[in-house]
């Protein structure tokens, strides 16, 4: 018997950027370049791990949970919710997180309710690090999805007059790792978020080119022993 292939979910192909101006294409390609080559061993300097959850990925949790277990300087462990809707969604809660790894639960600060969006995810981490006084993160984020995470959280921030020193920390994943969700690779969904980071700036859903330079400025003249150890 034959097997029929299906199209992967999630996917977008590549004759959807045909008419995509140079310039945006190149605007995207920095932002890229500039957010995930930030030193991620700064890291193990900041203050809390922030961790967007979704598609299933539960190494998002594990990789968090690991760093945190072997950083005791970190003071908070903020863990955003998911929506309830997607498939393999499960109630995040505290026992969920000790089947991970997780020993020390103090500091650590689970989002209860689910939610849609990056969006909001960032608007609850934004509450949480204002509440707590929190100085410093380090966003644990699958690579795929690691850059639209951290121009999600960076507008949530401005939008809320705070600025803070923020370090990509990718999740160690294989990129042609099924993502349980949808079945789809890492590989395979980078098309999609290159599609978000194009269109979600004029929606206001994530920072502007502009206000990215502007913030990656600020926080290498201002933080800079952060990011360097020096």
């Amino acid at each position: 018997m034959t097997s029929v292939s299906r199209p992967l979910p999630r996917l977008v192909p590549a004759e959807a950027f045909a008419d995509v101006p140079a310039d945006r294409l190149l605007a995207v390609l920095e932002a890229v370049t500039m957010v995930l080559t930030l030193p991620h061993r700064a890291a193990e300097r900041v203050d809390a791990l922030v961790v967007a959850t979704g598609q299933g990925e539960d190494w998002r949790l594990t990789d968090a949970i690991r760093a945190w277990e072997t950083g005791p300087a970190l003071r908070h462990l903020l863990v955003a919710n998911t929506d309830s809707a997607e498939r393999t969604y499960r109630p995040l809660t505290l026992d969920r997180l000790r089947g991970l790894g997780l020993r020390r639960v103090d500091g650590v600060v689970l989002q209860a309710e689910p939610v849609t969006g990056t969006g909001r995810q960032a608007t609850w981490v934004v509450e949480q690090v204002r509440a707590l006084g929190i100085g410093s993160v380090a966003l644990v984020v699958s690579p795929y999805h690691l850059v639209r995470v951290y121009l999600t959280v960076l507008r949530a921030c401005d939008d809320a007059g705070l600025r803070i020193p923020m370090v990509p920390l990718p999740v160690a994943v294989a990129p042609d790792a099924p993502v349980p969700e949808t079945g789809a690779a890492g590989y395979d969904l980078v098309a999609g978020e290159v599609s978000r980071l194009l269109r979600y700036p004029g929606q206001g859903w994530i920072a502007t080119p502009e206000r990215l330079r502007d913030y990656l400025r600020w926080l290498w003249s201002e933080h800079h022993p952060l990011l360097t150890g020096a």
